[in-house]
């Protein structure tokens, strides 16, 4: 799996690098600015980015503006963003395109290496991986705003939490130390309450993550 690292941390960049070769990725270019990540991302086509979301020149968000806008060029690259905060309003305004092939972390994840491993392959491959303190601020948000997420189980809600961090119903068992039929209905549940009616399982599973994150798409 190839990808391309950007961050304006010279000590980030090398330990991201070493980091993931030594997990089997392949690290096609390590740059320090948005500029210099969409020419990487142009030359090499990577199967994912990581990006720092602030960047220079003002270090603010060029790093969510530069994922918008890989988004849009080259949809087929995963995007995993990294910031130093939590800012639930970045993972939102990440995800309002959609679900699929992003994710969002918090730095301390680095230090984590295998859960960083896992997002970024669930990324890569189309899935969806949202940092846990992430996933807690918006169901502590979205639950008192959404009648639909109001109806559902503290268990249900644990699950649908898991999802939105990309985790499949088999690690969501593990997880949280249960069968996966007990999750596979736990899931059904929160299909029904959302509204999501049968028909594809992934799309309606990018769809309840996306009224967790009260996205309009």
């Amino acid at each position: 799996m190839h990808v391309v690292i950007a961050d304006d941390s010279a000590l980030m960049r090398h330990g991201l690098s070493l980091i993931l070769s030594e997990a089997g990725f392949t690290v096609d270019a390590a740059v320090a600015n948005a500029d210099d990540l969409h020419t990487a991302v142009r030359a090499h086509r990577p199967d994912a980015a990581v990006i720092d979301v602030r960047m220079p020149p003002t270090h603010t968000d060029e790093g969510l503006r530069a994922a918008r806008g890989i988004r849009a060029e080259c949809p087929e690259v995963g995007l995993l963003l990294l910031s130093q905060y939590l800012r639930v309003g970045q993972a939102i305004e990440l995800l309002d395109g959609g679900a699929a092939r992003v994710g969002y972390l918090l730095k301390d994840r680095v230090a984590h290496t295998s859960e960083l491993v896992a997002a970024l392959e669930r990324v890569a491959g189309g899935g969806t991986a949202l940092d846990p303190e992430v996933v807690a601020a918006l169901l502590r948000r979205r639950c008192l705003a959404d009648p639909g997420l109001g109806t559902l189980t503290p268990q249900e809600r644990r699950v649908l939490g898991l999802m939105a961090e990309g985790l499949s119903n088999s690690a969501i068992a593990t997880t949280l130390v249960v069968t996966i039929r007990t999750v596979d209905k736990h899931v059904s549940a929160i299909f029904a309450k959302l509204g999501l009616h049968p028909g594809d399982h992934h799309h309606r599973r990018v769809r309840a993550v996306l009224a967790l994150l009260g996205a309009s798409r």
